[in-house]
């Protein structure tokens, strides 16, 4: 990626997809070029936990919503220190944003950041022909980068794909740290950072548990170094079939019988690790307001969700694994895929979505409660 940020507003940009297809705009944020899987998210809010999502490395979001960047940027809703997405795609960018809480404007910290991103396009035909055509590859040009498509699109065509994209270590902490329970300490999580947005160990520290966040390296042994009442695998970026390594912790875990929650990447992992296949989606789930029935209570939940990868496990069968039956506990009610696993013979399950809520709704915070009286449970 090659930036700069002087004259981004008039500067003439252009975005190419790995099909052919170009669409024609003005540079927000940074001036330069960039690469990545452009993907969609359906969020009308939640743009700063977007762009700070680490589940977000090397994909280019386009914004469905017409109108971004009104709220502008605060210092409060960060996800993680810095911006993950490749590149940014708007339609219309405020001009002036208008929020108490605001430090500065979208544009301003996309620059700050080298985040080189489009305005000015027709983001509805843009999301339609993801849709049909499905996540692909894509370029955004700006500045002295701009040259003839047939060039740009060479380009495109040659950047890395997302599947066999091996990338939570890329993301991850290189240092374990430590997150208090807020007030009374009840019980110690050990959570394996994929890729880990900050919301998550504050859902559990509110709920009395201390959480370790460990690097994605991290061993069976570095887990149960802490004491652990409970384990929890994160969200994070790539493709889970190169995953080999958190499977395999994963599979020790579960060994062990000690209580165990995954989400997202976690989640994936889990089906991995019981056996099960994944498989890309054909432009995946992202944004606020996806659909989820959970079976065990057959209530529906509205859910934040960003993932492009799958598990590919029986909807209606238990089914025996190495670590005891387990069977899908959570689907996706637009297109039946699989968000959620259970095991019915040890403490472990996961989900494909984000019950932290950062950004909105909050129905299934209740996962972190499933998780706590996982861990009451086996203390019991």
């Amino acid at each position: 990626m090659t930036t700069s940020t002087r004259g981004a507003a008039k500067t003439p940009a252009v975005l190419v997809l790995e099909d052919g297809r170009v669409f024609r705009g003005r540079a927000y944020g940074a001036v330069g070029e960039t690469f990545g899987e452009a993907v969609f998210s359906t969020g009308m809010t939640g743009y700063q936990e977007t762009l700070t999502d680490p589940s977000y490395h090397r994909q280019v979001v386009v914004m469905t919503a017409p109108h971004v960047g009104n709220t502008g940027v605060n210092d409060e809703d960060m996800e993680s220190k810095r911006i993950w997405v490749s590149g940014y795609v708007v339609r219309d960018p405020a001009r002036v944003p208008s929020n108490w809480r605001s430090r500065r404007s979208l544009d301003e910290e996309l620059a700050a950041q080298g985040v080189v991103g489009i305005s000015g396009i027709d983001t509805r035909a843009l999301t339609r022909h993801l849709r049909e055509r499905g996540a692909m590859r894509v370029g955004i040009f700006s500045g002295d980068t701009i040259k003839d498509d047939a060039a740009l699109l060479a380009r495109v065509q040659d950047a890395p794909q997302m599947k066999g994209a091996n990338l939570s270590a890329e993301v991850a902490t290189t240092e374990p740290y430590v997150v208090p329970a807020i007030g009374e300490k009840k019980f110690t999580v050990a959570a394996v950072d994929l890729g880990i947005k900050g919301m998550t160990p504050h859902r559990m520290a509110e709920r009395g548990i201390e959480v370790h966040v460990l690097p994605a390296t991290a061993t069976v042994e570095d887990v149960y170094a802490v004491n652990p009442d409970g384990v929890f695998f994160s969200n994070g970026p790539g493709d889970p079939a190169t995953a080999d390594h958190p499977v395999s912790v994963m599979q020790g875990v579960l060994e062990r019988g000690t209580p165990l929650f995954g989400i997202c990447f976690g989640n994936q992992i889990l089906g991995r690790a019981l056996g099960f296949g994944t498989y890309k989606l054909k432009y995946g789930h992202r944004g606020i307001n996806q659909p989820v029935q959970d079976r065990t209570t057959g209530k529906v939940e509205v859910t934040a969700h960003n993932h492009g990868f799958a598990v590919d496990a029986p909807l209606d069968q238990v089914s025996e694994t190495p670590f005891g039956r387990a069977e899908v506990s959570h689907v996706c009610l637009n297109d039946n895929v699989v968000e959620g696993l259970q095991l019915l013979d040890r403490p472990a399950f996961s989900v494909q979505y984000h019950p932290e809520a950062a950004a909105g709704p909050h129905d299934a915070a209740y996962l972190f409660d499933r998780f706590v009286s996982l861990m009451e449970g086996q203390r019991a």
